[in-house]
């Protein structure tokens, strides 16, 4: 539940971020009345979310039981890989985003109204889209539909009173930290949906060493136990992985969070030449 609780406050804030960036400027800039397209293109976004979410859910109801592990375990490691970039991404350009979004929204309002629609849907699109499809693998991985969907719901809700409370000026945190740390723990958090893919695929019979067990803990931490259930909600921890899941898992989560952790290298102004002194002849 709190892995989906970190998903969807951080992408729900990202968006909330968003939209609170065009709304001021399009309130400091007086163009107030294109309010409407904006809201519209955000409505739009989170309609096709949900369409999204909803079409996962209810299409692989319908599928063979080892045609949904493969899909569970194709769209598991298309989550991660989704989710690293943005985690990589919101740490390069958070800085910039600001002005980023300004320009767009400067070339939109110099088009017409459709162009606003259109901005702020894709602004918002792209991480509900995110959202709908690293909630619907982390539920798949914890088969339990509601608490994943609880914590996912109280993100997004906390995201929402976040991002109201930034756009009124009532709160003031370290952005640059606050995305450094629960990057980090997505990282984390999608190294065990990454290991959970690779189990459903194994189930599939596409991938081999379904029954190579790397360890089996179970006695020592029950899946059924309240701190096994702990651990799996948040990290999606299986306590009898098998030899690939354990290997896949090691190879994703070391270079990725020693990489995202890594201080930004800064780029140095050259120094200016030193004009060559002119030699004399003896």
């Amino acid at each position: 539940m709190f892995g989906n609780f970190l998903i969807g406050l951080r992408e729900g804030l990202e968006a909330s971020l968003v939209v609170c960036i065009l709304v001021a400027y399009l309130v400091k800039t007086g163009n107030r009345r294109q309010l409407p397209p904006l809201w519209a293109g955000v409505g739009l976004a989170v309609g096709l979310s949900l369409a999204f979410g909803a079409l996962l859910q209810f299409g692989s109801s319908t599928l063979t039981f080892q045609a949904k592990e493969a899909l569970g375990g194709t769209l598991s490691i298309l989550s991660v890989a989704l989710v690293t970039w943005m985690v990589f991404w919101m740490r390069r350009t958070a800085r910039h985003l600001k002005s980023e979004l300004q320009t767009k929204l400067d070339a939109a309002l110099a088009v017409g109204t459709g162009a606003l629609v259109v901005t702020s849907f894709f602004a918002v699109g792209r991480e509900g889209l995110e959202t709908s499809l690293f909630i619907w693998t982390a539920v798949q991985a914890t088969n339990d539909g509601i608490r994943p969907l609880v914590g996912a719901v109280l993100g997004l809700a906390t995201s929402a009173v976040l991002g109201w409370l930034f756009y009124k000026g009532a709160l003031r945190i370290n952005l640059a930290k606050f995305f450094r740390w629960t990057g980090a723990m997505l990282v984390a958090v999608a190294a065990g949906v990454l290991a959970y893919g690779i189990h459903d695929l194994q189930e599939a019979d596409l991938l081999p060493g379904l029954r190579r067990l790397a360890f089996d803990i179970s006695t020592t931490i029950p899946p059924d136990s309240w701190y096994g259930t702990l651990l799996k909600g948040i990290f999606n921890f299986q306590p009898d992985p098998t030899v690939l899941q354990v290997i896949v898992w090691a190879l994703y989560v070391i270079p990725v969070m020693g990489l995202f952790l890594a201080p930004e290298r800064t780029r140095k102004a050259p120094r200016p030449q030193k004009a060559a002194t002119p030699t004399h002849a003896g």
